[in-house]
């Protein structure tokens, strides 16, 4: 099990990417995390099985991630966390 931090940089706030990024992390089974940040980036935490991890990440910095026309990602800043209990985290949720 493997969890990230990561920063999604560009056009990425009033466009449906925390919806987009809620139904890829469920097809890839990915628990956590993700919130829009006051600076129009948006923050995320995501945890999973390290091949299923790549698979979120390749969907993410993909020219149209889940072909939502109007995310465009200029950025992913991306660092490597400790992972919590499985127990504590339930799916994947947008947080306010």
């Amino acid at each position: 099990m493997i969890r990230k931090h990561i920063f999604a940089h560009g056009r990425v706030q009033g466009v449906g990417f925390r919806f987009t990024v809620t139904a890829i992390a469920q097809t890839y089974n990915i628990t956590g995390w993700v919130r829009n940040l006051y600076d129009g980036t948006v923050e995320m935490e995501a945890q999973g099985l390290e091949h299923r991890m790549e698979l979120f990440l390749q969907e993410l910095s993909s020219g149209r991630p889940g072909r939502n026309g109007f995310i465009r990602i200029d950025k992913l800043d991306i660092t490597d966390v400790p992972p919590v209990n499985v127990a504590d985290e339930k799916g994947f949720r947008s947080v306010y």
